[in-house]
């Protein structure tokens, strides 16, 4: 919204500033952190109020996480208000990546939304059935990914771009609303999977969405993606203004969930910011990269995966509690070192996600 103030300016003015991408990502970012700080309290009171006992714990979790009963959860309301208004505020709306990664994460809220509601209302852990959802976000990631084709260049309309292989294409045809789907929905998931432990889902969703947000400003800035042998999407640097807002949202948030969290982030945060970064991944032909900077979000996911596969087959566990970071509580981690350790993979591997634009 404030680039249109760029119709005022004459190339040597303060207007002229909001032409430039970095400055109005620098602009979201501190936008979306202030609400936090601003808006968190107030949401938490209100929270604390409309709920009562708060999230319910499961009963076969962690001993530890005993002591966490009747923290308000739905956090993740913080984070999308922040982020949707600095994005709304400070990228240009007439960039159709904008829209499409918005709505993503709207709806996938609202699917969040609706199962921590149930939760909360009926105290259990079971909240609306997982069919449901599931059948829900594939319609929403199917419109994503239609839309995302029709955007894209002609040259890159259902191609699938591979890591570290320069000018490399793989034709999907048909199958690339099928397989973005699945990015989507299954981002959107193992995020949800990760969510487990006060701080440690938040981190790596800023982490890997700041590192998808550098490479959406290089894939869409011609003079650096031919440089760098990376495939053109015009548009799509825009998308650094969402990521920055997310990151500014993300630590607003943070200093509340930070251990002993005050508020929960929710299925509401959870399923919205993994949706989002899937949809990110999706828009900016970086599907197969996401795997990597989302790494631990696959870990996550694999670990339950493996976990219930196994059960099923052999009556035993691979794991002592899946996800894995249970494993790790179990084995006598403190949720503090389980956290941290996290963060730094995290950190490792949005690095060796970075890597790909050069190593090719």
């Amino acid at each position: 919204m404030l680039y249109l103030l760029t119709q005022f300016s004459d190339g040597g003015d303060a207007f002229n500033l909001f032409r430039y991408i970095t400055f109005r990502a620098g602009g979201a970012f501190f936008t979306a952190l202030v609400f936090g700080f601003i808006f968190g309290q107030p949401l938490i009171n209100l929270l604390r109020r409309k709920q009562g006992k708060g999230q319910p714990i499961r009963e076969d979790g962690p001993a530890s996480h005993f002591a966490k009963a009747g923290t308000p959860t739905m956090g993740g309301l913080l984070i999308l208000s922040a982020l949707v208004i600095s994005t709304l505020l400070w990228a240009r709306l007439d960039t159709p990546y904008i829209w499409i990664i918005l709505l993503v994460t709207a709806a996938f809220g609202l699917i969040g939304f609706a199962d921590d509601y149930a939760k909360v209302s009926k105290q259990n852990t079971k909240g609306v059935s997982s069919r449901v959802r599931f059948i829900a976000g594939l319609i929403i990631a199917g419109l994503a990914c239609y839309a995302a084709a029709r955007f894209h260049p002609a040259e890159l309309t259902n191609q699938l771009a591979l890591p570290f292989l320069k000018n490399t294409l793989l034709n999907l045809g048909m199958f690339f609303i099928p397989f973005g789907m699945i990015v989507i929905v299954g981002s959107a998931n193992a995020v949800n999977l990760t969510d487990g432990l006060d701080g440690l889902a938040i981190m790596p969703v800023m982490i890997a969405g700041g590192t998808l947000g550098v490479i959406a400003y290089v894939v869409g800035n011609f003079n650096f993606s031919t440089y760098l042998g990376v495939h053109y999407v015009p548009g799509t640097g825009e998308i650094l203004i969402f990521a920055s807002a997310l990151i500014g949202g993300g630590l607003g948030f943070l200093w509340y969930n930070a251990p002993p969290a005050a508020v929960f982030m929710g299925d509401t945060g959870s399923l919205a910011l993994g949706g989002a970064l899937g949809a990110i991944a999706v828009c900016i032909k970086h599907e197969i990269v996401l795997a990597i900077v989302g790494g631990l979000f696959v870990v996550e996911a694999l670990s339950v995966i493996i976990q219930v596969l196994y059960y099923k087959r052999t009556g035993k566990r691979v794991f002592l509690m899946a996800p894995i970071h249970h494993h790790f509580e179990k084995r006598g981690w403190s949720e503090p070192q389980i956290v941290i350790r996290f963060w730094i993979i995290s950190l490792i591997l949005a690095l060796v996600g970075l890597a790909t634009l050069k190593v090719r």
